[in-house]
């Protein structure tokens, strides 16, 4: 399959809009699977190819929460998702979904033969660390909920002593064909659900599942640079397969705590640094945060409020190892709210060479007290 930096886009793709109904969907998949289907075009490697890649976009887009995260983060979004190997596996997943099984035996190919191996289904859990965890890559335990194998009947669902049956019905296949004319449906055996046995005396544990749920505790190596909602796989944690095949992986959804200190842009951090008038005017040497501790930075003369400076390579690293990104340091002017005497006096005397227009002086609370019952001058026409 093509990489995410090849892919098309999965609506371009299906040829519908982006506001399109599941509906509106699930027909343009049918028409062009149609249209691609390997036993119309014996021999066209390129039908293969679109076959393949309007199953891919339609088992993101039929899904309403592989939707939404393709929406929003495009193809990185679902990355590690279902893949399909070869056709077989589209007919296995969307057989029942578009028709009956109508792809499988409808141009009389001969596939769906017995039930093939399946992998298992994928899980996800969560980890929440912060950005020190993030920059340095970090090793951490997390809580997998996934089913197991019945330790009572070790999978098989059938009780202690008995053991499933074949499905009479479909003959073990799991799948039956029904025949109209010329056209062959096949569809999942209704006695079996796709089995091929049944479960006459259920295990009492697992009641014939043959699987129970259960957490496990699995390490996770986060690679240093993630970022939030990344997903780290630990391939083969899923779910395990219920017809023979390999189990799904398991998907640690990433989760980064805000600091105090720095917002994250992509591979960048931004700091905001507060520097006082007279560093701003003058210049001067000051201290910043950075990942690996504080780090002199030169303010030239006359820097301005919200002025931006870059410390190259002290961000985030890539965690597909390209580099580090930036610092970007933004200066702010603070102004402050109380003056000693001192400092007021020199600002006015600069205000004043500045011709600078400023408010005069304000009396304290106690001194307008003091001017009200004790006037300066007396009133005039009072009698000494």
């Amino acid at each position: 399959m093509a990489t995410m930096a090849s892919k098309r886009d999965y609506y371009e793709v299906l040829g519908v809009e982006r506001t399109a109904t599941t509906q509106v969907i699930s027909d343009a998949y049918r028409k062009l699977a149609l249209k691609h289907h390997p036993d119309r075009n014996p021999g066209d490697e390129e039908a293969v190819v679109k076959f393949k890649e309007c199953a891919e976009a339609f088992e993101v887009l039929c899904d309403d929460e592989k939707r939404s995260r393709y929406d929003r983060y495009g193809h990185a979004g679902v990355q590690g998702g279902h893949q399909f190997h070869d056709v077989n596996d589209i007919f296995e997943a969307f057989g029942d979904i578009l028709g009956g099984g109508i792809f499988g035996d409808l141009f009389g190919g001969g596939r769906g033969q017995g039930r093939r191996p399946r992998k298992g289904d994928d899980v996800a859990c969560e980890l929440t660390i912060d950005l020190f965890e993030a920059a340095r890559g970090v090793t951490k335990t997390v809580e997998v909920e996934r089913h197991e194998a019945c330790v009572d009947c070790k999978g098989t669902g059938a009780k202690a002593g008995s053991k499933p049956e074949q499905c009479r019905y479909c003959g073990g296949r799991g799948q039956v064909v029904q025949a109209s004319g010329i056209f062959r449906v096949q569809t999942t055996c209704p006695a079996c659900q796709g089995a091929g046995q049944l479960v006459k005396d259920p295990c009492a544990k697992c009641k014939g599942a043959g699987y129970t749920l259960k957490k496990v505790f699995r390490e996770v190596k986060i690679p240093a640079g993630v970022d939030h909602q990344m997903r780290v796989r630990l391939t083969g944690e899923g779910e395990p397969s219920t017809s023979g095949g390999p189990p799904g992986d398991c998907y640690c959804i990433i989760h980064l705590t805000d600091h105090p200190l720095f917002e994250r842009d992509g591979h960048n951090l931004i700091c905001r640094v507060p520097i006082s008038y007279a560093q701003a005017a003058l210049g001067a040497a000051i201290q910043v945060p950075t990942l690996e501790g504080t780090e002199e930075m030169e303010v030239p003369i006359g820097t301005q409020s919200g002025d931006v400076f870059k410390l190259r390579r002290r961000g985030m690293p890539d965690p597909r190892g390209r580099g580090k990104g930036d610092l970007l340091v933004v200066v702010t002017v603070e102004v402050p709210k109380q003056l000693t005497a001192k400092q007021e006096k020199l600002l006015r005397e600069l205000a004043a060479e500045e011709k600078t227009n400023v408010s005069p002086h304000r009396k304290s609370f106690l001194e307008k007290l003091k001017d009200y019952f004790v006037p300066s001058a007396e009133a005039p026409g009072k009698e000494k």
